[in-house]
């Protein structure tokens, strides 16, 4: 239980019904949200959800439910629970707990099944639950009996935990009633520690010969609250930071050795400095292969570096780039003990530090500089655009604003504190190179499995589990309109957030690949939706319409005002260009053949 929740769990063998066993040990796990919407299947229980403290969250859609779920689990630290109607009720979460795999996010799905006595029959809302989510949880407990309800209620809280990702919690409609005696099982955790003894000593006599080394800091530093002993351990070997891909609050965007995200549209003063690296240190990461990509043209990755990774799963050490030493252990325990036994230590990397330093700050400046005058896109379809623009530029007195220009803008008007999340698409990946943070748990996205319809439920989430923190949505159009009734939830149960939408009436990451290899033949690219505002006015929210660049940062002020003082949810309309940055993913396409003669000329 958190350290604030003061709720009583029934202590002892004690007769009890099954829903009273599975309520009470949610509370022994400090359950206090559940994300979902209400169904027969769980009635039992939900009836006594409020005497034990625990508020049910009713949303839209459930995979609505599953995002916030993610969002309050990586924001609060704790367990995020997301609950639903057997059949399609839990089918509509899969897309979400998916997310939640690739985020490492301690998610419960608990999912009531069709009753014992008519499994198998094809019954009303009957579907076989568990192979749905077996790709993507990290532990399936299904309910063999009531009598067990809290062992496996209590397994797959453990699970999440232990094994950094969701579980399942399948229960059979008819195994919430009946007596039994049971005990609610306390918590379990797992102390991970430092690892390996030979391991660390090879990590020591690395980091005490590196000339440049460079540190990766990821998910791990900020799931594993190291956050401050990753800043104390770069401070002592001097070492440029950089962010691993999607995870740009694990380090502070102010310290003078924080250099920007690697990956995709990330920061090209990180990519130069790390493609220097004699030693790297990847401190809680999986180093996966999409924050590792080339970008702007560079091949950054240093071949020749010697590299040092560390990780709470073994399974990833060694996975995806060539390592000379793989640490299992939690990124705060080795972080600690490696400031420890180098706190004396004399480093190759102690000569260089100023001069290193020096070097961090010109990048980092020249970096500023290039984001500073980067207002246009400059691939030639985008000079095109620019020009074929000039005839749509204004209407109805605004004008349609080009994307990084916006996105410097709203960077610049960023409250302190402020939680971010971001759907997938064109513009939102160009902003990962404007999204700062100064600490831990403040950016989410939706990491490899890079699902649209996420930013705006997950963002409710985090607010739910931090109402005292200012929340911001960014979606593109086409993505936002996958999630935005959610809207709905948000006005209805007053968990207020801010949602950013960027219209620009396309769906631009994939129109890009259109660009680069089908000849700009535009199939099924461009949307054209009224008014994003409207919606959002009709659904009870506040909306401001932005077509003027002097506007974007007042506009975002005004909203998070309403947000944190008035509990208003507004949506912040902002009419962009058609502007497309660098391609997705150059890797995953290849130029087009056609051998019939009919499509010879669609090459």
């Amino acid at each position: 239980m958190s350290q604030t929740d003061n709720r009583k769990v029934v202590a002892g063998v004690q007769k009890m019904t099954p829903s009273e066993a599975f309520v009470e040990t949610l509370v022994a796990n400090g359950v206090t949200d559940i994300f979902g919407i209400m169904g027969s299947a769980f009635m039992d229980a939900m009836d006594i959800f409020a005497p034990a403290g625990i508020r049910l969250i009713p949303v839209v859609h459930e995979q609505g439910a599953a995002h916030m779920a993610d969002g309050y689990a990586r924001v609060s630290g704790r367990h995020g629970v997301v609950i639903g109607q057997n059949g399609p009720g839990i089918s509509n979460c899969v897309t979400a707990v998916a997310a939640a795999y690739w985020a490492h996010s301690p998610v419960v799905m608990i999912t009531p099944e069709a009753g014992t006595n008519t499994i198998g029959l094809g019954g009303f809302q009957e579907a076989n639950q568990l192979p749905m989510f077996q790709e993507f949880t990290k532990y399936q407990g299904h309910v063999t009996n009531p009598a067990r309800m809290a062992e496996y209620t209590a397994r797959c809280f453990d699970r999440a935990v232990s094994e950094m990702g969701p579980t399942q919690l399948n229960i059979p409609r008819d195994y919430f009633y009946g007596e039994i005696e049971c005990e609610i099982p306390k918590p379990q955790r797992v102390d991970r520690g430092y690892g390996g003894e030979q391991a660390l000593s090879e990590a020591i006599d690395l980091l005490k010969n590196a000339k440049f080394p460079v540190i990766v800091s990821g998910g791990g530093v900020v799931m594993g609250d190291a956050f401050q002993e990753c800043i104390e351990l770069a401070e002592r070997i001097g070492a440029p930071v950089v962010n691993s891909y999607q995870h740009n609050d694990s380090f502070p965007a102010s310290h003078p050795l924080w250099c920007g995200p690697l990956g995709y549209q990330g920061s090209k003063a990180g990519m130069r400095l790390i493609s220097k690296a004699d030693v790297v240190l990847a401190l809680g990461t999986r180093l996966g292969p999409f924050g590792t990509l080339p970008q702007y043209g560079m091949d950054y990755w240093p071949t020749n570096a010697k590299i040092i990774q560390v990780d709470a799963d073994h399974k990833v050490l060694g996975l995806v780039k060539k390592i000379s030493v793989g640490v299992c252990g939690d990124a705060k325990s080795v972080a600690s003990e490696l400031i420890k036994r180098l706190a004396n230590e004399t480093l190759a990397s102690d000569a260089t530090k100023e001069e290193r330093a020096k070097e961090i700050a010109q990048e980092k400046s020249a970096w500023e500089e290039e984001l500073d005058n980067w207002t246009h896109e400059k691939d030639p379809y985008s000079l095109d655009v620019i020009a074929e623009s000039e005839n749509e530029k204004t209407f109805n007195g605004g004008e349609y604003l080009h994307p990084r220009q916006v996105l410097r803008e709203l960077e610049k008007a960023m409250p302190k504190s402020v939680m971010i999340s971001t759907d997938i698409g064109n513009i939102n990946s160009v902003a990962h190179s404007y999204l700062r943070f100064e600490e831990p748990r403040s950016f989410f996205a939706p990491m490899s499995f890079g699902n649209c319809g996420y930013a705006l439920p997950t963002i409710i989430g985090a607010k739910a589990a931090a109402p005292d923190r200012p929340a911001i949505a960014y979606a593109g159009d086409g993505a936002w309109a996958m999630s935005m009734v959610e809207v709905m939830t948000a006005v209805r149960h007053d968990i207020p957030v801010t949602a950013v939408v960027f219209h620009n009436r396309q769906w631009g990451a994939e129109k890009k690949n259109q660009v680069e290899f089908y000849g700009r033949r535009f199939v099924a690219a461009d949307i054209e939706t009224e008014s994003y505002a409207a919606i959002a006015r009709s659904m009870g929210a506040e909306a401001i319409v932005v077509d003027k660049l002097e506007d974007v940062g007042p506009a975002l002020k005004k909203a998070i005002d309403m947000q944190m003082n008035e509990g208003k949810t507004c949506v912040l309309e902002i009419m962009c260009t058609r502007e497309l940055g660098d391609p997705f993913r150059r890797d995953a396409l290849r130029k087009p053949v056609r051998l019939l003669d009919k499509y010879k000329d669609y090459v």
